[in-house]
Order: structure tokens, then C-alpha cells, then sequence
């Protein structure tokens, strides 16, 4: 094996099957905050850390974005993975006789059509693979756990039902973390750049940091703001563009926002993930 790989949640988890699909050449490392994952990977208790940021129907990952600046680590991978939410009760149990289903709170808006059809009531734990394994405890057939496929393999329990998201598109994007940054690499589906900055507090400076990449032809994916430090006035903008800091329209469109930012920092240079596409 090539290391490890630190993930937040129980063995069964989506982030674990996100490490599997991957980088199934690195061992799993579970650990119980996103925090715990970073630190993993700062210590060198483990190579590379699997968060997920981001997810089709949910939205944002809360707290990631904070994280990510602070932690010093290198974005190297994106990975999206395809969420498929299961229902998942004891030997012997029955989708009929599930009277209540457990999971983390961002899970059950993905499937509340399925829930409501089938008269099935929402519990609301810490994590998927938790909810799996506590009801593998229990062993009460009227409580079933909304997990992946890798969390009934891990804690033995039947599937009841497959694939109920709501949404057939529901993905969630990883980026995977390392303590060295790699820009060297070239993806065969191009390249991604990740940032964060703050504006300088002058007129117009967004509107004007954000110019160079429409006049340099570079493709913005996301541009999210959010509060830092707890002040309403100190926001902190996050964003991801298509490209090399190399290329050089990116070049001159970074030099652009450099000229109209009071802070910015390079999160990570990483080949795009094919089914970006």
C-alpha cells in the first residue's frame, strides 16, 4: 500500500468510498472531525486527506471552506463520487416493517420523496456509517440506516432498498489533500486552479479583481464568500478556475487580481476529475 489516507466519519462512510475509488492503493484512515483528518495529514500520521467539499444536492460542505486556508495542506486530486443512499436494516428485516431510518441531517432532504412514500420516519445522527452501525447493535428491524453499499458490506447488514435519492445526479466532489504541493502535472481533461482572497477596500475592487479572467478567457467555476474572523465587513472569497497558473491567460488574469487583492493565497494546482465534464 502507498500510505495512508485520512477520511472524517466510521469505516463505511462516503468519504471512505470516496478513498477507495480514489486512491485504493492507500489504507483508509478514519477519523472523527475534518479537523482530525487535517491533522492526520499535518503529523504525517497519514500521506493524503479525502474532504469533501461540496455536493450536488446539499450544497457546500459546512466548515470546509474555513478549514482548507488555514491548514497548510496542498489540494493534489479532485474526486466525485456518485452518491447512492440505501436502505440498510438487519438480517431477516423488511423495507414494510422499517418504521425509522437514521442518518446525517444533510442525507435526508436527498431522499425525503422515498422516506414520505414508504411512511418511513427520519433519525438524525452524526454520521451515515454510524447510523449503519448502530443499527447493526441494535438489531431492531424497524429501525434502518439511509448508507452506501460499502456500509452494509462493513457491518453486515441487508439492503432493503437501493439507489432512493431523489436526485439522479448527486455527487459529491472531494479534494484530496497532501502536505507537498505538485504543480508539476498535466491532466488529460485539464487542469484546475483553487484560491482564496480578499479585496482590497477600494470601489468596485471585486468587480475589477474578478476582470482579468473574463478578458483573459479564463473560465471561473465557483466563486463563494464567506464571513472570516466574525466581522461582517472582512469577507474572504473562494474560488476555483479551469487551468494552469502557467497557462498564460491565467497568468495574466492572476496578475490582474493580485494588483486588486489585499490577501491571496494558492490552495492547490490538480488535474481535473473526468466526470467534471
Amino acid at each position: 500500500m502507498a500510505g495512508k489516507i485520512a477520511f472524517q466519519g466510521e469505516p463505511g462512510a462516503y468519504s471512505h468510498q470516496a478513498c477507495r475509488e480514489a486512491r485504493p492503493d492507500h489504507t483508509p484512515l478514519p477519523c472523527a472531525t475534518f479537523e482530525d483528518a487535517i491533522d492526520a495529514v499535518q503529523s504525517g500520521r497519514a500521506e493524503l486527506a479525502m474532504l469533501p467539499v461540496e455536493n450536488t444536492t446539499y450544497g457546500r460542505v459546512a466548515d470546509i471552506h474555513r478549514l482548507l486556508p488555514a491548514s497548510g495542506l496542498h489540494i493534489v486530486d479532485e474526486a466525485f463520487v456518485r452518491v447512492h443512499i440505501n436502505v440498510l436494516g438487519v438480517r431477516g428485516a423488511t423495507l414494510a416493517g422499517v418504521k425509522k431510518a437514521l442518518c446525517h441531517l444533510v442525507l435526508l432532504p436527498q431522499c425525503g420523496a422515498f422516506l414520505r412514500a414508504h411512511g418511513i420516519e427520519g433519525g438524525v445522527t452524526t454520521d451515515n456509517a454510524r447510523a449503519a452501525r448502530e443499527v447493526a447493535e441494535r438489531g431492531d428491524p424497524t429501525i434502518a440506516a439511509l448508507a452506501s453499499d460499502l456500509a452494509a458490506e462493513v457491518y453486515g447488514l441487508d439492503i432493503l432498498a437501493r439507489h432512493i435519492e431523489d436526485a439522479a445526479h448527486n455527487t459529491t466532489r472531494f479534494l484530496i489533500m497532501s502536505r507537498d504541493a505538485d504543480h508539476a502535472r498535466r491532466g488529460e481533461h485539464g487542469m484546475m486552479t483553487t484560491f482564496v482572497f480578499r479585496v482590497r477596500n477600494i470601489p468596485a475592487a471585486l468587480y475589477k479583481a474578478l476582470g482579468g479572467f473574463a478578458t483573459n478567457g479564463v473560465n471561473m467555476t465557483k466563486l463563494e464568500s464567506y464571513m472570516v474572523d466574525g466581522s461582517f465587513s472582512a469577507t474572504q472569497f473562494y474560488a476555483d478556475i479551469e487551468g494552469h497558473p502557467d497557462d498564460p491567460g491565467v497568468r495574466l488574469a492572476m496578475e490582474e487580481l493580485d494588483y486588486f487583492t489585499s490577501e491571496m493565497k494558492l490552495l492547490g494546482v490538480y488535474p481535473a476529475d473526468p466526470r467534471r465534464r
